[in-house]
């Protein structure tokens, strides 16, 4: 009897959740305020990264911002203090574990507590798998996804005893989709993806809903990393329209943030269809961006 009950609550929060989306889609989320927040974002000194920050300026946060590029996240920097934000920068290499534990040690010692975090930093060597370095598929994973976990293991425990927090995982479509010629990125966000979905449920287990997560998930973004994107279906996005998304998904505590927002159902949709019909749609999109192929580079 009380499995039969529990499938029928079940069933009534499903129809009330679907209900809620469908009225939210008239209404405005509520944003909340993130002036005077600590707000922590790796990858700050190009791209999604430097965008991001300047968005927080404007919110009037106090940025930490780290890069491994010395010059461009101080050129980030300048920018943000322009829009009248405190900023404390540092030079980090999100690829080093003990670089980022002694980093977030110092960020405590002459910050304080980060409220916020954004797990933005990322590389990607465009290749086939056999024209892959070996030490560039391990800097891919240490910098898109090992990064994260120790990053948030040493950010976790304040947010913990405050019950209070926001922790971003910069991710991408390439975490719920693949892409040949970049099995590496490809698998390092669907790494990310994972590592923001459990821990967003291990965060609901252990009670703390005051602490929020959220995940951004762009198509090609134009920052330079991958050479001459190109595809039929969907736009390659300039970074400056990723960082709004990604702000305003923040501020209303979105959880899973795609760009542009309709990919969600394209990816819902690829669930559904049998293989044949992936592949002519991947004929369709005709991706292409510049990669080593046999060791040579090609339009792929």
């Amino acid at each position: 009897m009380n499995l039969i009950l529990e499938f029928l609550l079940l069933v009534g929060i499903i129809i009330y959740s679907y209900l809620e989306s469908l009225v939210k889609v008239f209404i405005p989320r509520r944003r909340k305020s993130v002036a005077g927040q600590t707000v922590l974002i790796t990858g700050a000194g190009h791209g999604i990264g430097r965008l991001t920050a300047y968005e927080f300026a404007k919110q009037k946060s106090r940025l930490v911002l780290w890069d491994i590029n010395k010059r461009g996240v101080e050129e980030t920097a300048d920018k943000c203090r322009k829009l009248g934000a405190v900023v404390h920068v540092f030079v980090v290499d999100c690829s080093n574990r003990a670089e980022i534990y002694n980093s977030v040690d110092q960020v405590k010692r002459e910050v304080g507590d980060v409220e916020i975090v954004v797990n933005n930093a990322g590389a990607i060597y465009p290749a086939d798998l056999l024209s892959a370095k070996d030490e560039e598929i391990t800097k891919t994973f240490e910098v898109n996804i090992l990064g994260h976990f120790w990053i948030i293991k040493a950010l976790l425990p304040s947010m913990l005893r405050r019950n209070s927090g926001h922790i971003v995982t910069v991710a991408s479509v390439c975490g719920h989709g693949v892409i040949p010629y970049l099995i590496p990125y490809c698998s390092s966000k669907f790494a990310a993806v994972g590592f923001h979905r459990a821990l967003t449920a291990e965060l609901d287990t252990l009670g703390k809903n005051g602490i929020k997560t959220s995940c951004l998930c762009p198509v090609f973004v134009n920052t330079g990393f991958t050479k001459n994107p190109s595809t039929r279906l969907w736009p390659v996005l300039e970074p400056e329209e990723v960082a709004r998304s990604l702000i305003n998904g923040i501020l209303t505590n979105k959880k899973m943030i795609f760009v542009p927002s309709y990919i969600n159902i394209s990816l819902i949709l690829e669930k559904f269809l049998p293989e044949r019909a992936l592949k002519a749609i991947s004929r369709i999109q005709n991706i292409q961006f510049e990669a080593i192929v046999g060791h040579k580079t090609k339009m792929k």
